[in-house]
């Protein structure tokens, strides 16, 4: 991941105007975002954490880096007493996941990691062995887990301790793919194939980012207000199952709704847990999209010249409660 460290007396104000969400919370407090253009369409998709009343983290994905701060630094106004450092290198992150998480977690430090004392979207440091980490609870793919920053000299011990620990739990490590797989599953998306610069929270069904109430709005906000008086979305995010477990989804398959292709796919691979390919995607229909719309058609997805069955929800189908990432609040 990058990783930026934004700080001075005017951060919070500056990153109150680029962020979609408001970032005037607690210290401790991580908040999941959007940066979005005066088009109201999404530049970027990452997390800002409170650190202190004059600092934060934002952490975003690497293949992003460079636009996202460049996008900051061009956004904080002349006068404003505000900076940016590029802190990716201080730093590693190992991706604690899975309902073990906890307690893998629990058997190298002392930090009380109840959902009471450490609750979702909230970072604290906590020893693992002589090496103190940042960890930040969170997840990208729908399960109990923890984002463990470290610096980056403490990295190998840290590794180690872990791996150790993790033999009594079946700890396994996972790639790019099963990480894919999973973030899909649970439907969370991906900027660069699932949103971008095409595509507003709305479109995407990440209104639920956008807080229209804070002080002085964000940047983009009008544009989605405008957007929002022309009644649901005429273009929308929707996640699929096919119906069949053999064929493969890839991405850029097409969306049929009741015989006509009205999309294409944006993200897509074989969801294990689910039992067939998942895939998102968004489909257009001059009504606008509704739940309603999305009960009553019948869905499919063509490969290579076929169409098999699929499943559309506008909520997430697998978990969609949530429940999985308390893991039972204990």
């Amino acid at each position: 991941f990058s990783k930026f460290l934004v700080q001075g007396n005017d951060a919070e104000r500056v990153l109150n105007w680029i962020c979609s969400n408001n970032v005037s919370v607690g210290v401790g407090k991580a908040v999941y975002t959007q940066f979005l253009n005066e088009r109201g369409t999404i530049e970027a998709d990452l997390t800002v954490t409170r650190l202190a009343e004059d600092r934060y983290w934002v952490i975003t994905a690497p293949f992003t880096h460079t636009h996202v701060l460049h996008w900051i630094n061009e956004h904080i106004p002349a006068g404003a007493h505000c900076f940016v450092a590029d802190v990716t290198g201080a730093y590693s992150m190992l991706n604690i996941q899975g309902p073990d998480s906890r307690a893998l977690l629990r058997t190298l430090t002392d930090t009380d990691l109840s959902d009471k004392q450490f609750p979702f979207g909230t970072f604290q440091d906590l020893d693992i062995g002589y090496q103190r980490v940042q960890a930040l609870r969170i997840t990208y793919m729908g399960e109990l887990g923890w984002e463990l920053y470290i610096p980056t000299e403490f990295t190998l011990p840290v590794y180690d301790a872990i791996v150790e620990a993790g033999a009594d739990f079946d700890l396994k490590h996972c790639g790019y793919h099963a990480l894919n797989s999973l973030r899909i599953e649970k439907a969370y998306r991906e900027w660069g194939h699932d949103i971008g610069t095409d595509d507003t929270p709305l479109e995407a069904g990440l209104e639920f980012t956008c807080n229209y109430s804070k002080p002085g709005g964000f940047l983009g906000m009008d544009a989605l207000l405008r957007q929002k008086e022309n009644g649901p979305p005429t273009r929308r995010m929707v996640q699929f199952l096919l119906q069949d477990p053999e064929p493969l989804l890839h991405h850029n398959e097409p969306i049929l709704m009741n015989g006509e292709t009205v999309g294409l796919t944006t993200s897509a691979i074989y969801g294990h847990t689910l039992g067939g390919a998942v895939a998102m995607g968004y489909l257009s229909h001059a009504q606008g999209i509704t739940s309603d719309l999305i009960a009553g058609s019948q869905f499919e997805i063509a490969v290579a010249g076929r169409r098999y069955p699929a499943t559309a929800s506008l909520t997430p189908l697998y978990d969609p409660t949530r429940s999985r990432i308390y893991n039972g609040a204990t």
